[in-house]
């Protein structure tokens, strides 16, 4: 007979007390909960998009799936058609020229290569400069990695933006990265030249890796950016990039990350000994979704700023302010001054109005006066939650 040991004197690493389950992990449980007992929570929560790749891409993806020599291992690198892919539309839409063979690393994900960067680089006690607020992962990650933490400031009087002068006067000496992410998620802040340049500059004078999280450049945006644009940012930069949001592939995995060979090749050390490649058939039609032309990008910019004029309505019925200019797939509003925390509101849109919409503090201090609406539903969907919270909400 089995004897089953009581393991309650059994710890775990210390790099696993010092994260919690991702809030969306845990809250999507709850509103699961919800929707099982029959209260049908609209979710205005996370960035996934709603809509599928463009067809030519799926069936990209039927077709090679049928192929018998489809279904093996793939390689670490990627197939070569995948990296000269994402190369050309580098060069295509943000005028950066990079190698293919060397200069490109496809990836399972941003999140994915967040892990493998700060493994190949930061040992116990290193520094990381971290956004508040920012993408959470950053900050769990690092934790993970056993880093040492040192939140930057971004606040809405300086445009989310870094203040170098003020991060400045922090000890630099030990900070090997730098985590940044324009257009900016959760703010919609937009990118720069300038404040890429700026970046590049910090980074040297520092010899601090800046890493670029830059998924948001297509959705809602004039013009796509990249900080490798910048003369010499190859050398000191590192740029993630991903098809979850620019071309309505979430669940696929697949995202890529670029800088110069040297930066590429460590990281590929970790990655080989973690995970293997990417099925092969999703590369493929990786490569068809990549030579979108920009009437993808514009149908799918026509409906997002539609949806992006409803969720301001439900701002403003919230009595929540907001900046018109943002970029990206979410809506950052201010909650007002007598709402005691973005938590607090949260909660009571979800159980009053059964509307979940995130609160600002999720990506940090500096975002609890915030609260996140996502785009990522479609519009009867959205007038439904707007009808709700005007309806249902005990103002």
């Amino acid at each position: 007979m089995l004897n089953l040991q009581k393991h309650s004197d059994i710890c775990p690493a210390n790099r696993v007390s010092q994260i919690k389950e991702y809030y969306f992990s845990k809250k999507l449980k709850e509103v699961a909960d919800m929707n099982a007992k029959g209260l049908d929570v609209i979710s205005l929560g996370i960035g996934s998009p709603d809509r599928p790749p463009h067809i030519r891409t799926i069936d990209a993806l039927c077709e090679d799936s049928r192929k018998e020599d489809a279904h093996g291992y793939q390689p670490y690198i990627g197939i070569p058609a995948l990296r000269e892919a994402f190369s050309d539309w580098y060069k295509r839409w943000y005028g950066v020229e990079l190698n293919p063979k060397t200069e490109i690393q496809p990836l399972i994900g941003s999140k994915e290569g967040i892990l493998h960067i700060s493994l190949a680089f930061l040992n116990p006690g290193d520094g990381v400069l971290v956004p508040n607020p920012g993408y959470p992962t950053y900050t769990s990650v690092s934790k993970l990695a056993e880093a040492h933490i040192i939140n930057y400031e971004l606040t809405e009087k300086n445009g989310w933006l870094p203040d170098f002068e003020a991060i400045e006067k922090n000890d630099l000496s030990n900070v090997k990265l730098m985590w940044v992410n324009y257009p900016h998620m959760p703010t919609g802040t937009p990118a720069s030249i300038n404040l890429f340049e700026r970046l590049v500059a910090f980074g040297k004078k520092h010899n601090i890796i800046i890493i670029n999280d830059n998924p948001y450049s297509f959705i809602l945006n004039e013009k796509p950016l990249s900080i490798l644009s910048v003369s010499g940012a190859k050398d000191i930069c590192i740029e993630m990039n991903s098809m979850s949001k620019a071309h309505n592939m979430p669940g696929w995995r697949i995202g890529m990350l670029a800088s110069n060979p040297q930066f590429v090749e460590w990281i590929l050390r970790v990655k080989s000994n973690i995970d293997s490649g990417t099925f092969r058939p999703m590369q493929k039609a990786a490569v068809i979704a990549l030579s979108s032309g920009p009437e993808w990008y514009e149908s799918m910019n026509a409906v997002y700023r539609k949806r992006r004029k409803i969720a301001e309505k439900i701002a403003e019925e919230l009595g929540c302010s907001f900046n018109s200019k943002q970029t990206g797939m979410f809506l950052w509003a201010k909650i007002p001054d007598h709402i005691t925390s973005s938590a607090e509101l949260a909660d009571k849109v979800l159980y009053e109005a059964q509307v979940f919409i995130t609160p600002g503090i999720v990506f940090g201090s500096l975002g609890d006066r915030y609260i996140r609406l996502s785009l990522c539903a479609n519009e009867a969907a959205l007038l439904e939650a707007l009808d709700r919270i005007k309806n249902r909400l005990n103002k």
